[in-house]
């Protein structure tokens, strides 16, 4: 298993590396640049040339990718462009922590509804409980949370004044006392945002998979040696069914955070998927190509552990040949 891991990570080196020229090429051929204007008005042109001077962003795109390679080796982003003083690095290690609070508590709710609903739907196949259990995980599926975070603060926020608006809760958010209850409570609209959508397929996928294996061989031996039924689901078919449900839980935490940009956005978080957002607009080059990296680095991260998973979920599955 740990050569299978260095060998992935030897292979996400050239991935990452690609992922990053791609990015800073893209980036620096997108129209406009992050000093053509100052709010409304259009900058001189001699204050524009310093500025792009100083960042070096007068240089060819050739010399300033290896420039910005080197630094990334480093563990230097880049700095803010329009932050004087501030980097890329400091935008990180304050919204970073937000982002994948709001990732993992979604992932989190996704798989407690979603499996136990999985189990109910296949478990009673063809039943009141299963067309239910169907109905909501397409409904689940088919509304965005662009649509659903909205909807979710004109009932629950405005409507019923049971939620806040927008924010976030505290930094501290495992001191059990009232600051724990303010950070749950700003957080449980935007958790329920990206978490639904994230049970429904998690739904949908123990489902089949439970259904799939309930019809092997092994699992009718199970029940003729006289095993009871919770031990024959809990024990026998239930970590097989699981191997779909591992599968996107790698990508599912990487899409948790990233996914978030809309979320973060409805709900005013000060998360990555925000700035990502507006540092567009903002032409923050070095933001933009940092959070992609980021991003990147979390996905390949997730598909490794889903790897992991796999060899614990079947002990048939082996890396190391």
């Amino acid at each position: 298993m740990l050569k299978f891991i260095v060998r992935r990570l030897l292979i996400a080196l050239p991935v990452v590396f690609l992922m990053i020229l791609v990015t800073f090429v893209l980036v620096q051929a997108m129209p406009g640049g992050p000093f053509d204007s100052v709010g409304q008005k259009a900058m001189p042109e001699r204050m524009r040339l310093l500025l792009e001077r100083r960042y070096g962003l007068d240089r060819p795109v050739s010399e300033q990718f290896f420039s910005y390679l080197g630094n990334i080796i480093q563990g230097d982003l880049g700095p803010m462009l329009h932050r004087p003083g501030a980097t890329v690095n400091d935008v990180v290690s304050e919204t970073f922590p937000v982002s994948i609070q709001l990732g993992l508590m979604s992932v989190l709710l996704g798989f407690v509804i979603g499996i136990p609903l999985g189990i109910v739907a296949a478990l009673n196949h063809n039943t009141p409980f299963d067309y239910a259990a169907t109905f909501f995980a397409v409904l689940g599926v088919s509304v965005p949370n662009l649509v659903l975070g909205p909807v979710m603060i004109y009932t629950l926020a405005v409507g019923l004044d049971w939620f806040p608006v927008a924010f976030w809760g505290p930094k501290e958010p495992y001191l059990f006392n009232s600051a724990t209850l303010d950070y749950f409570h700003h957080a449980a609209m935007p958790v329920l945002a990206i978490g639904t959508g994230m049970a429904a397929g998690i739904a949908r996928l123990t489902r089949a998979g439970l259904l799939d294996v309930l019809s092997s061989d092994y699992i009718r031996t199970a029940r003729a040696k006289g095993l009871r039924e919770r031990v024959v689901i809990g024990i026998h078919a239930l970590k097989n069914s699981l191997i779909p449900v591992a599968t996107i839980l790698g990508p599912l935490l990487a899409g948790a955070v990233t996914g978030s940009f809309v979320v973060e956005q409805i709900f005013a978080i000060n998360g990555m998927g925000r700035r990502f957002v507006t540092s567009i607009g903002e032409r923050e080059y070095f933001l933009q190509t940092g959070l992609v990296l980021l991003y990147g680095i979390l996905l390949i991260l997730g598909n490794l552990f889903v790897d992991v998973i796999y060899a614990w979920l079947d002990p048939r599955i082996r890396f190391d040949d």
